[in-house]
This record gives structure tokens, C-alpha cells and sequence, in this order.
């Protein structure tokens, strides 16, 4: 392997099987496998059924993190078999502020991702600290906005089975 963009042809079983024999050839004791994945539309919390084929396969065949990116804001999180899924991670820092149309999808809000492993790729802890962009600069966010955060992240990963709980501190936990 080397580093790069790697184009895959679509989401099957097949090329998540590729892909996951590819990461097995050069990994060794220890490493954390993380498939860092571009795809979906930018605006919604839906996450169509190919997708999540597509991330079960990629788990089923060893890998432990999905990182999903390409949405201007969060989309749901799953944990499957002990394993973080992240469809969408939403943008960190970019130049669509402003953009109208979008506002009640909050693309103002971002989270750093802080996921705790077990040495074996297990999801122990799943903390995200929420932060909201203005004019290409990252703040802490607090209060109402949090919630608001919380309560969509609960909504829209429900179906796979988890909740996010606002701590003392307005950092995310995730239950599942």
C-alpha cells in the first residue's frame, strides 16, 4: 500500500472485502485498522441501507473504525459489534458559512471525536466535544446548543441503537 486516494468502484461486499484484505496484508500486532471513507450527500441525517452493508462488511472483515465524511454536518453513530461507525462526521472547518437553506441542520456546529480502544479495536468510550464555526475560527460551544447536538445525535443514531448524554462538563458521551 502506499498513500493516496483510493477510488472504489462501489459499495459491495466484494470491494469491502478487497479493501479489507488490503489493510490485513500490511497491518501488524497492535494497529488500529480505520477506513477513512468520502461518500454520501452533504445535507441529511438518513443513511441508506447500502452504506450501512458497507460498513458492516468492512467491520466484519477486521476493520475497526469507519471515519464517514463528505456531510456539511453530523450524521448518525452506530457501534456494531464493538466497533465505531461514524456516517458522517460533518465538516470541522470550511468555506460554506453562510450557505442558506440549510440553518436547521446546524452546519455551524462541529465535534472533535475522541474514541477510546481497546488494544483489540474494541469501542470503549466515545466523548465528542461539540464546537461551533465563525469566520473560519473554532469555539467551545456551551448550553442549548449542546442539547440541540445531543438530542439529534440521539434521534438520528437511534436506529442503530444509541443515545448521546450531555456530561457536566457539555462534552458527549455515547451509550449504546
Amino acid at each position: 500500500m502506499r498513500p493516496g486516494v483510493d477510488l472504489l468502484p462501489d459499495l459491495s461486499r466484494a470491494t469491502a472485502r478487497e479493501v479489507c484484505e488490503r489493510i490485513t496484508a500490511v497491518r501488524q500486532s497492535g494497529d488500529i485498522a480505520v477506513v477513512s471513507i468520502h461518500w454520501g450527500t452533504n445535507w441529511g441525517h438518513e443513511v441508506p441501507e447500502p452504506f450501512v452493508e458497507f460498513a458492516h462488511a468492512l467491520v466484519d472483515g477486521g476493520i475497526d473504525i469507519v471515519h464517514g465524511h463528505s456531510s456539511h454536518h453530523v450524521r448518525p453513530i452506530e457501534v456494531y459489534r464493538n466497533r465505531l461507525i461514524l456516517y458522517g462526521c460533518g465538516d470541522f472547518i470550511d468555506d460554506y458559512e453562510g450557505i442558506e437553506g440549510y440553518e436547521a441542520f446546524r452546519p455551524d456546529l462541529a465535534v472533535m471525536v475522541f474514541p477510546t480502544v481497546d488494544a483489540t479495536g474494541r469501542l470503549v468510550d466515545l466523548r465528542l466535544v461539540p464546537l461551533q464555526m465563525r469566520r473560519f475560527q473554532l469555539a467551545r460551544v456551551r448550553g442549548d446548543d449542546v442539547v440541540w447536538l445531543a438530542d439529534t445525535l440521539t434521534r438520528t443514531s437511534g436506529r442503530f441503537g444509541c443515545r448521546a448524554v450531555v456530561g457536566c462538563d457539555d462534552a458527549i458521551t455515547l451509550r449504546w
